[in-house]
């Protein structure tokens, strides 16, 4: 697993409960997924198909800094499929786990199109994605 951003949690980011809400951590982890499945298929015509279940495992509370992982799971046809893991960068606790976020490719008219990329045009190494 690759971490590739971090950020501060701040008073906005906040809940009720004065942790961390959870559709900001979403937004977050579904902005950094979209922007690698751009990188890695060449296009900005990527769309979310699907988050699998999401996974709460531990809070994290004003001035926390959480950093977000990413994994390459698998490529389709019209498709790219990671997993995540967000974690608390000092105390390494996970956050969230998320199994599976698959991102299609898409044409002018919003229909899922080829991509035209294998696992070996990827730019992944096979020890780790």
């Amino acid at each position: 697993m690759k971490f590739y951003s971090r950020k501060l949690i701040k008073p906005g980011d906040l809940n009720a409960n004065n942790t961390l809400f959870g559709g900001a951590l979403l937004r977050w982890i579904d902005e950094e997924a979209g922007i690698y499945a751009m990188t890695k298929l060449d296009t900005k015509k990527i769309v979310t198909k699907f988050i699998s279940e999401i996974n709460f495992v531990n809070s994290a509370k004003q001035g926390d800094v959480i950093e977000i992982g990413l994994d390459f799971t698998s490529i389709g046809r019209t498709s790219i499929t990671f997993s995540c893991i967000v974690r608390n960068v000092f105390t390494k606790k996970t956050i969230i786990s998320i199994e599976k976020l698959v991102f299609v490719k898409i044409d002018e008219e919003e229909n899922a199109t080829p991509h035209h990329k294998t696992i070996d045009n990827l730019g992944f190494n096979t020890n780790n994605a």
